[in-house]
């Protein structure tokens, strides 16, 4: 049966692939947010099948920083996550600034697993600016999806950041080729400082 991987398996899974995620953790109370922050501010999260898209739902808190910011957010999560039992909250070390992209995977009923990069966030969907390939990938690959892209220099603006990125697409390309899944998202990725960040995962399998 297909269904939403649990955050934990699929961050594991993505990590045997060489690929980066926030520190998170799942919380079950305000103090137990506290304590996973420890003076660095968070995001709280509400993971459910039922939440298909957390920002517009409400269901996302940022840059929690204050004791009080923390387990008032966290209260106002369970309020709001009642209607969607099951479910988890989840605590994840806040990244500031950088570009946010969009590394996914889908199966098409006629061509397979197709990997596909593109500016994440709602950008996706309002620019249209987006790269898709047959998995697995090699690195030629991955450089004609970057270099198909009107994006590109805002994704890959140093040769160091572009090489970066081509890694991250191949290796992205090859989990999904090797794995029992049917689709996964890395949205957003945040790019930053010479390194990147997955926030938040979603595979399916």
């Amino acid at each position: 049966m297909v269904g939403l991987w649990d955050y934990d398996k699929a961050r594991n899974l993505v990590k045997r692939y060489g690929i980066r995620s926030v520190e998170s953790s799942y919380v079950k109370s305000g103090d137990d947010a506290v304590r996973f922050a420890d003076g660095e501010p968070i995001v709280l999260k509400v993971l459910s099948e039922k939440a298909l898209h957390k920002s517009r739902s409400g269901l996302i808190r940022l840059n929690l920083y204050t004791r009080d910011d923390i387990t008032a957010a966290y209260s106002d999560l369970e309020k709001k996550a009642q209607q969607l039992r099951p479910y988890k909250v989840i605590a994840q070390k806040m990244v500031r600034g950088g570009t946010e992209i969009i590394i996914g995977g889908n199966t098409d009923q006629q061509f397979g697993k197709m990997i596909l990069i593109g500016l994440g966030g709602i950008y996706v969907e309002t620019f249209k600016d987006f790269a898709l390939r047959v998995c697995p990938i090699t690195d030629f690959d991955a450089q004609s999806m970057l270099n198909q892209m009107r994006s590109k220099a805002v994704i890959a603006p140093s040769k160091e950041a572009e090489s970066m990125v081509k890694s991250l697409l191949v290796s992205a390309a090859k989990m999904f080729a090797e794995n029992e899944i049917t689709e996964f998202d890395l949205n957003p990725l945040i790019l930053h400082d010479g390194t990147y960040d997955s926030v938040d995962l979603r595979v399916m399998g």
